[in-house]
């Protein structure tokens, strides 16, 4: 059959699908039909837009069965061991180009921090550089981390972390622009901050410092931009949805994985006030909190999702 017959003779079953169904059978029903759909799109047009067409379709409602499974208990449980896996998964190509967009301009940072000194003052403030090189000159490079209260630095930290990260979240609304501006300003300043150590022959040092609590609060900020991104794809790319449709699915898939940041944000500045003030703390056990916080990431973000998803038996390409 040709692909334009198979749409014709299919597309108002499937616009009907869009109207929303709280019957479980019914639901079901459909979800078996798309199915059926999806893989005999996939055989005879595997490189068409009607497959993803399809494939969103089901997707959305394999997701709204699960999620309006009755839960005895557990819900939180069933949040953060199933539907946010599963949203990760379904946005994986966001999360990375995230990553990737943020890593692009950490080493744009680090090359122009190198290239002309000066741009490290421009970009970290004259007041932050010159505090950093007294410290430097009195041999205790870190020492911004011993200043305060740790209660009060924590409590900062993680206020401030979880702000800064609903913040990127909210600029997607810019249609991307903002949440990409935040990730742009902070990848600079991050290889900024790290050009200034390694100019100084201190950068093995930094690394073993600042990440004990940076790679937890760095990888969250580029997850929190994955979000903001999402909301505003979901404005520039509704696809078959209204422009409103989009926007509120989109807003509803940021929300759940900025939330899901907020235990991970509040481990970083416990890491940030309590612990990373230890600057001399044996190399040993600096690299088992950077690793540990590594793996957790890579582990629960990346690995865990593709898990779930397996372990679930998705049909093919479902997500």
């Amino acid at each position: 059959m040709r692909e334009g017959r198979f749409i014709q003779e299919n597309k108002a079953r499937w616009e009907s699908y869009r109207q929303p169904a709280q019957d479980p059978d019914e639901l079901a029903r459909r979800f078996t039909c798309l199915v059926d759909d999806l893989s005999y799109a996939r055989t005879f047009y595997p490189y068409s837009k009607t497959v993803k067409y399809i494939n969103g379709m089901a997707a959305d409602i394999y997701l709204s069965i699960y999620k309006n499974k009755k839960q005895d208990r557990g819900r939180i449980a069933f949040f953060f061991l199933t539907e946010l896996p599963l949203l990760l998964y379904k946005r994986r190509k966001t999360l990375l180009f995230s990553l990737l967009f943020f890593l692009v301009f950490v080493a744009i940072g680090a090359f122009s921090s190198w290239q002309e000194p000066d741009f490290v003052r421009s970009v970290l403030g004259d007041d932050y550089v010159t505090m950093t090189e007294s410290n430097i000159a009195q041999g205790d490079p870190f020492g911004v981390y011993k200043n305060e209260n740790s209660l009060v630095m924590f409590l900062y930290i993680a206020w401030n972390n979880i702000r800064v990260a609903f913040m990127c979240f909210i600029s997607g609304l810019f249609c991307s622009v903002g949440t990409l501006w935040m990730l742009f300003k902070n990848g600079v300043m991050l290889g900024t901050f790290e050009q200034l150590f390694f100019a100084n022959d201190l950068g093995r040092r930094s690394l073993m410092v600042v990440f004990i609590h940076g790679t937890l609060e760095i990888s969250a900020i580029v997850i929190a931009g994955s979000a903001g991104i999402i909301l505003g794809n979901s404005i520039l790319f509704p696809k078959t949805y209204t422009r409103i449709q989009s926007l509120i699915a989109g807003a509803k898939d940021g929300v759940k994985i900025v939330v899901s940041l907020i235990p991970v944000f509040i481990v970083a500045a416990f890491f940030e006030g309590y612990i990373t003030r230890y600057t001399e703390m044996p190399v040993v056990l600096s690299l088992m909190i950077l690793c540990g916080s590594l793996l957790f990431i890579i582990g629960y973000f990346v690995w865990y999702p593709r898990v779930v998803f397996r372990r679930l038996r998705f049909p093919e390409a479902i997500l």
